[in-house]
């Protein structure tokens, strides 16, 4: 039987340890979780439609289903979100919203004013207008457990997940983080329907409410796991959050330089100097208080160690 987490009174706008769980599920069992756009249900409701102030109330953004309780996890774990499916809805939204976004003028606030497109989503794909349809690339946009300490907004991210925006995090694909605290707590949501990388105009995704399904596994946490980690069919990839972005970058290399060494016997210089050769890296977004970089490496080129 597959546990099924409704978003009605489920949502919230930080990732703590302090809330109750909603629902209780094992290892290896499979759930299906709501979640809503991301400036909340019954906000957009047409084509067309233009977004006005009073329809966006900061920081209530970005709110994730959770927390969901995964028995057995302890501190010390690494849980594993394995995305099955990403059912959508049919309509979603990009914004621009002054004092968000990649170009913000910090002390006017003037920029382009508030402009939203609201979309229909189906038949696999983003209906831009009638000319441009864009193929859909559904991801989870914040997928993480309860941090160590208090509690983290989820337009934010760190070493416990959160807002990380990356588009690897889909269906077939799964996501690892540390566990640090027992039952892990854990919160999805902020989907979208297609994100650019960078996500440059801040509400910048095609924004869009989901129904999840996901399996969760545990294991031990490799010794020098701290940041999420993610695995495609053909790649392996480290997630890390910073400002400035070189710092992000440097943190992401870092983490594959242990896994690489830890997991694939390559000796860190010899690891480092191949990520020279090999490393497909990028900016998943540069608009959340830390912007996320992603180091990814081919499987096929690790199957010769």
């Amino acid at each position: 039987m597959t546990t099924h987490v409704t978003k009605a009174g489920n949502i919230k706008y930080a990732l703590s340890a302090g809330d109750p769980f909603v629902a209780a599920i094992a290892p290896g069992e499979t759930v299906t979780v709501e979640t809503a756009i991301n400036i909340n249900d019954g906000v957009i409701k047409a084509v067309g439609q233009q977004l006005t102030p009073e329809d966006v109330t900061m920081p209530f953004v970005n709110g994730a289903t959770g927390p969901i309780e995964v028995r057995g996890a302890r501190p010390g774990d690494m849980l594993t979100v394995e995305i099955l499916d990403m059912e959508l809805d049919t309509l979603g939204f990009t914004s621009l919203w002054p004092g968000i976004g990649m170009f913000p003028d910090w002390v006017r606030h003037k920029e382009f004013g508030i402009q939203t497109r609201v979309v229909e989503v189906s038949d696999g794909v983003v209906h831009w207008n009638d000319k441009v349809k864009l193929p859909v690339r559904p991801m989870i946009g914040v997928v993480g457990v309860a941090p160590v300490h208090g509690s983290v907004l989820t337009v934010d991210n760190g070493v416990h997940g959160g807002n990380l925006d990356v588009q690897e995090i889909t269906t077939g694909n799964t996501v690892s983080m540390r566990v640090h605290h027992e039952g892990a707590h854990l919160f999805l949501g902020d989907c979208h329907a297609i994100q650019g990388d960078g996500e440059c105009n801040g509400m910048g995704a095609i924004e869009i409410a989901t129904v999840l399904t996901v399996r969760v596994s545990l294991a031990k946490a490799p010794e020098r796991l701290t940041w999420p980690r993610f695995e495609t069919p053909t790649h392996i990839g480290t997630i890390a959050c910073a400002r400035p972005l070189e710092d992000a970058m440097r943190i992401a290399f870092e983490e594959m330089i242990y896994w690489l060494e830890d997991d694939y016997g390559i000796p860190a210089p010899e690891a480092y100097m191949l990520l020279g050769q090999i490393a497909e890296a990028r900016c998943t977004q540069v608009v959340n208080p830390k912007y996320t970089y992603v180091c990814t490496v081919a499987k096929k080129i690790l199957a010769a160690f």
